[in-house]
């Protein structure tokens, strides 16, 4: 009789979830190569974020969905090029040491064909920027596929961001924007170092670049941290879920330093509850439930850390989520920290977004780590409409 071991036995339940969500995920992927954050949720249906969809592409990638992630970044390079004008108008503000209003700033979502779009939202946030190029990067090393393709991208992304990564702006959550927050920090710090390794920039700029990393790294460790953990923002004492992915999979922080370890640590203790992460501990968005991507961040940290275990339980918790049509949710209303503000926001904007991709891509990505990867077919299927494939 074959043995299996208890944790292939426990991967090898899951893999069918792992493989429908790559399917789903380039199901979904418009045409044009950007990744809908939910096709059903009424204040997302539409728009495709570069945070999110960086972070989908790399689960994607990461899954050997090659094209995939490839034509997403091909829709991000596009949108700076269309952007340059823009970019040039932005960086000389600040080098002339008049710096334009936050609305000035680049958009934090588009439309699938590449525009702002028309309803407001809470638009200044950096991060994703830091992020796209971090994410086409690691796809490029993983799967040995040129640059160029996206350099002048990459380097219109390195301009934006020296002249604006010390500006206060919305966090992940759209919230908070008067402070500079540790996790965009640390996609910022990603994207600096991938860019610099890139080997597309200029040498001025790749100096820049890299010094502009450095001290975005001492601001992390001088104001950026509470009794030896990451904190929500510079002069916090607080932790956010989000903290989690500048361990991994950025892996700004090493898992195994006393930051990277003393951080895991605080964010389990003060936001995890059996499995399952919140946001931060004042959140309210839908009674402030709990976030399998979040969930799955945490397993990823656990694994940079060498705890295994703890990653498979929280891959699991995650799994554990899935609607029986096989989606993932964006949160679950378990252990909510605000019951009582659960109802005004689906009044607001109805149901919990499901599917949200970004679930599913975490879940793809951790799963990866721990050993279950899906089979990729060699030629792409054609992407769906998002409303066929939310039917």
């Amino acid at each position: 009789m074959t043995h299996v071991a208890p944790d292939r036995a426990r991967l090898d339940r899951l893999a069918p979830l792992v493989a429908s969500s790559v399917a789903l995920i380039a199901r979904l992927q418009d045409d044009g190569g950007a990744y809908p954050a939910s096709p059903t949720f009424s204040a997302y249906r539409g728009y495709s974020w570069f945070r999110d969809g960086a972070f989908i592409a790399d689960g994607m990638s990461a899954a050997g969905s090659v094209d995939s992630a490839s034509r997403f970044f091909d829709w991000c390079a596009s949108i700076l090029e269309e952007r340059r004008a823009a970019i040039g108008e932005i960086v000389a503000a600040e080098a002339a040491g008049s710096p334009l209003a936050d609305e000035r700033m680049l958009a934090t979502r588009f439309t699938f064909d590449g525009r702002e779009g028309v309803d407001d939202w809470w638009d200044f946030q950096t991060d994703g920027y830091g992020t796209w190029v971090w994410a086409v990067v690691e796809h490029a090393r993983r799967h040995d596929v040129p640059l160029e393709r996206w350099g002048e991208g990459i380097r219109l992304t390195a301009d934006y961001l020296l002249a604006t990564w010390r500006r206060p702006c919305y966090d992940w959550w759209e919230e908070h924007p008067q402070h500079v927050h540790v996790s965009t920090l640390g996609c910022l710090i990603a994207g600096f170092e991938a860019a610099v390794a890139s080997g597309q920039l200029a040498p001025a700029a790749a100096t820049a670049a890299r010094a502009a990393a450095v001290e975005a790294r001492a601001l992390v460790v001088e104001r950026g941290t509470h009794e030896g953990h990451l904190a929500k923002w510079l002069g916090s004492t607080e932790v956010d879920g989000s903290l989690a992915a500048v361990i991994a999979p950025l892996g700004v922080i090493d898992a195994t330093s006393a930051l990277g370890l003393a951080s895991i640590r605080a964010i389990d203790d003060a936001l995890c509850v059996d499995g399952g992460v919140h946001r931060y501990l004042h959140d309210t968005f839908y009674g402030g439930g709990q976030w399998p991507l979040l969930s799955c961040m945490l397993g990823l940290a656990h694994a940079a850390a060498g705890d295994r275990e703890r990653a498979l339980a929280q891959l699991e918790w995650a799994a554990a989520t899935v609607t029986a049509e096989g989606w993932l949710p964006e949160q679950v209303p378990d252990h909510l920290l605000a019951p009582d503000r659960r109802a005004e926001w689906i009044e607001r904007w109805g149901p919990v977004a499901t599917p949200l991709l970004w679930s599913h891509a975490m879940l793809v990505r951790l799963a990866g780590e721990l050993g279950i990867m899906p089979a990729i077919p060699s030629a792409p299927t054609p992407p769906a409409s998002t409303q066929e494939a939310a039917q």
